[in-house]
């Protein structure tokens, strides 16, 4: 008899003995016996339950060939509040960044890239060179290269505040590209 069962992320028929980790994705199997099965929005993991703990395999692979993935997850956390690359293309890269209430990000600025910062919600301090805007829900500001910049959640009332930060007009994307020159506050 085959019976089919969805739980939130995952979906699953004549399946057994499988463990399914799912946390942003719908995850479905047909008919796989002995799997673990993980997913996460930075990569998905499918072994034998069997050979689970030769996952290390991948992590030397990773380390071997310098893959991101190994250190640096797709949400990163801050002690400003945190930041979600959601896409990333050849000369673009899109952030999503929430600011913790009377935090601030470092004031810094890039060699390499230049940045359009959208307010999603709340509103923001932006300090963009020598000009300190406020911006408020759709309103957005463009940050030329080399331009210092920085942005702050100034009430402590508000609840945090969601940003696009869309990266354009790049030649390279890397952290290292980032120069603070002020030290990120709590």
């Amino acid at each position: 008899m085959t019976q089919a069962t969805t739980i939130l992320t995952r979906a699953a028929t004549d399946s057994r003995n499988t463990l399914v980790h799912a946390t942003s994705r719908l995850v479905s199997l047909v008919r796989v016996e002995n799997l673990i099965v993980v997913e996460t929005p930075d990569a998905v993991l499918v072994a034998d339950k069997s050979c689970s703990q030769d996952v290390k395999h991948i992590v030397t692979q990773l380390r071997n060939t310098k893959r991101e993935e190994q250190t640096l997850h797709r949400k990163v956390h801050r002690p400003w509040g945190w930041y979600d690359s959601t896409d990333e293309g050849g000369r673009f890269k899109v952030k999503r960044i929430q600011v913790k209430p009377k935090a601030s990000l470092s004031l810094q600025k890039h060699h390499h890239r230049a940045e359009r910062w959208i307010v999603v919600t709340g509103t923001a301090e932006i300090t963009n060179g020598d000009k300190v805007l406020t911006l408020t829900e759709n309103q957005s500001t463009y940050i030329p290269l080399g331009e210092v910049h920085r942005l702050a959640l100034k009430c402590a009332t508000q609840r945090w505040c969601p940003i696009f930060c869309y990266l354009a007009k790049v030649s390279r994307i890397r952290r290292a590209d980032c120069i603070a020159s002020q030290v990120a506050s709590k």
